[in-house]
Formats: C-alpha cells, structure tokens, sequence
C-alpha cells in the first residue's frame, strides 16, 4: 500500500451511551465504534477502521472521546465533519476533525486521561437527570469522600478496584494523577484523571468513596483494601450512567 495516499484524521466525539453496549465494537449488542465506522464506510465507498482512545461500558457516556481513522482520498475535514453529522444519529456527534500526522494514535499517543462521575445526592432524582447521573439517596459525607480519595493518589496496585475483563492484562498498576470530590447543590462530581484505567476501575473508585460518603466505609480503609490486590464486596461498581469519558491528553 502506497502511504503517500493514505490521510490520517482526528476526531473528538461525544455521545450519549445510553442507547448502546459500549465503544467497542462487540457481539452482543449496537457499539458507537458501530456506528460511526458505518456512517464512514456509507461516505468513503469501503470499510474504514476507527481506533478510539479506550472503552466505555454500556450506558456509559463520553463528553471528548478521541478517535483516529485513515481514509484513502484527502477530506478538506469541516466538509467531511459536517458529512458525518447529518448521517449519524442525534445521540452521536464529531465535536472536531482535524487531520493529523501519520503517526498519531488516539490510544497508543495518548499520555493521560481524564474520567467525571456525577451523583445526584437527595431523596428525588429530577427526571431529565436519571441518564446522566447516578442516584444516592442517603446524605454523603463529602469530607469523608476527600479524605478517602486523597489516600488513592499516586502510583499502586489497583487490582481491587478491577473487575475481570476477560484479556490478558499486563499490569495493575497504575498512577492516579487526580482524584476530586467536589459539592455543588445536590450534585456531587468525582474527578479521576490518570495514565491509564483498568476495565470498571473508575465506577469501582466511585462505588467504594460512595459507600466512605455514606459512612460504611471510614477513609483510613482504603489503604488497607488497597494493599489486599484483591476485589471482593467492600468495592462495588456503581451504576453506569452516571460516568462520563470527560478529556484524553496528548503531547504538544
């Protein structure tokens, strides 16, 4: 295959996970990878293969997730934005494309990534909410979440807050660069940004600093479960739709 003739494209993407299984392409259900590789293919007369930078679950959501894909012809990029908008459903949208190098990979090049968690935090959840955050009824103690969250910072082993993704994972270590607890109202918003995450890991972080909130949990514990590289009970994922891939980070 000539190279020369091969264009690489960037592509930041939102979308609603509601009604799908999740970014990956997969057997068991409608993927957003799916769905935009089929409104490249309907555009471009072939195939095309869309390279995201991770996985969202299903009912997950992303406000930036970053893609990359390489088309045969050249694409002035507004033209062919604006193309992939009026065929994709409303619940997809490409926010920005822009050409890019021919070494860029949205997964491979990408450097940090940046995940928000958002809980409504009172006895009634507003019904244009009830896809877009997860509902605790029980008052949380947001100074107790901090405290907890402060304790998981840093570079560990983060094997029991990972659920079994059925491959082969290298490591589970990680590094978390951030980790914030912030209170506006009854919205609560937990803040993870880091190198990397393991498959449910931030839905797990989110699980155990509610159950800290809400006093099942005291905050010197984390250390302990931590130390234990090993999920059990004390760690539960919390519900889906309240996270959403919020940034991924690039050099330069």
């Amino acid at each position: 295959m000539n190279t020369n003739h091969i264009h690489n494209y960037r592509a930041t993407i939102a979308y609603d996970g509601t009604a799908y299984a999740g970014w990956q392409i997969q057997p068991n259900g409608l993927a957003v990878q799916e769905v935009i590789e089929r409104s490249l293919a309907h555009l471009n007369g072939a195939p095309v293969k869309l390279h995201g930078s991770g996985r969202t679950d299903r009912g997950v959501h992303a406000r930036a997730q970053s893609a990359n894909f390489t088309l045969g012809r050249r694409w002035i990029p507004v033209d062919l934005q604006r193309a992939l908008n009026a065929v994709l459903p409303s619940d997809i949208r490409i926010l920005k494309l822009t050409g890019t190098r021919t070494d860029f990979h949205a997964r491979r090049s990408a450097v940090a990534k940046e995940y928000r968690y958002l809980i409504w935090n009172d006895e009634i959840m507003p019904p244009h909410l009830r896809l877009y955050r997860a509902h605790v009824r029980r008052p949380l103690d947001v100074a107790a979440m901090q405290l907890a969250a402060a304790r998981l910072i840093g570079c560990h082993d983060f094997a029991a807050f990972s659920a079994n993704p059925n491959r082969p994972v290298e490591s589970t270590v990680r590094t978390l660069a951030r980790l914030l607890v912030r209170r506006r109202g009854h919205d609560i918003t937990i803040v993870a940004r880091g190198n990397g995450f393991l498959y449910k890991m931030v839905r797990s972080l989110a699980g155990l600093l509610i159950r800290v909130g809400s006093g099942e949990v005291a905050p010197a514990k984390v250390k302990d479960i931590l130390a234990t590289r090993i999920r059990t009970a004390v760690v539960p994922t919390a519900p889906p739709q309240g996270l959403f891939l919020w940034q991924v980070f690039y050099r330069g």
